[in-house]
């Protein structure tokens, strides 16, 4: 889990690890994950360190069916000017001096990231193959746009850029559907482009 305060000065890695350990203990995950999980059943933290939380699993969630769900948990707060933000960081590097890829960028095992802005009251649950799809597409021109942030650990630099919530949400949604090379059901298919071939249940 991360805490992304983003604070000027440098952190110190045992008190970044008591904080993140004390938002997972915050007893409003399991409400926040009913609404977005309807068939919710249970879940798991899993905090101990490990390659899990190398490949984003901060927790995972059992739902009825027993269907298990994975998700990387962050939690932001206010900097050290006392201000709150509204956008959403997404960490494209973990490591500046290795050039470490982030978790916008990386490799992941979980399905969703929770960001949680916690003075805002606001979690976003985002899918994240489409998350790191918008980045791979839009992650040049938002860099470019709106800049980066650096948070300092005693020994990392974590490097993050800042997108707004809408802009984020519909670069996401246009990762949902594509289009293709229309053809009429019941006439010769085009020999190129995607293929639908279940039948319209609509007249």
């Amino acid at each position: 889990m991360n805490n992304m305060n983003l604070l000027p000065f440098t952190h110190d890695f045992h008190t970044s690890l008591a904080m993140s350990h004390r938002a997972s203990d915050w007893p409003g995950w399991e409400p926040l994950y009913r609404e977005f999980f309807p068939t919710f059943a249970g879940m798991c933290d899993h905090r101990q360190d490990g390659d899990h939380q190398r490949l984003g699993i901060d927790r995972s969630i059992t739902l009825a069916n027993a269907k298990i769900i994975l998700v990387d948990e962050k939690v932001r707060g206010r900097n050290n000017n006392g201000n709150v933000y509204e956008d959403i960081l997404l960490e494209v590097m973990s490591d500046k001096d290795r050039r470490t890829p982030g978790w916008v960028r990386k490799p992941l095992q979980a399905d969703y990231i929770a960001y949680l802005i916690a003075p805002l009251g606001i979690c976003h649950l985002l899918p994240v193959l489409q998350l790191q799809l918008a980045w791979e597409r839009h992650g040049d021109k938002w860099t470019h746009e709106n800049g980066t942030r650096e948070a300092r650990n005693t020994r990392w630099t974590t490097v993050n850029v800042p997108v707004d919530v809408n802009v984020l949400y519909q670069a996401i949604g246009n990762g949902l559907h594509r289009s293709f090379t229309s053809w009429e059901v019941g006439t010769p298919e085009p020999t190129t482009g995607n293929r639908r071939t279940e039948h319209d249940p609509h007249p």
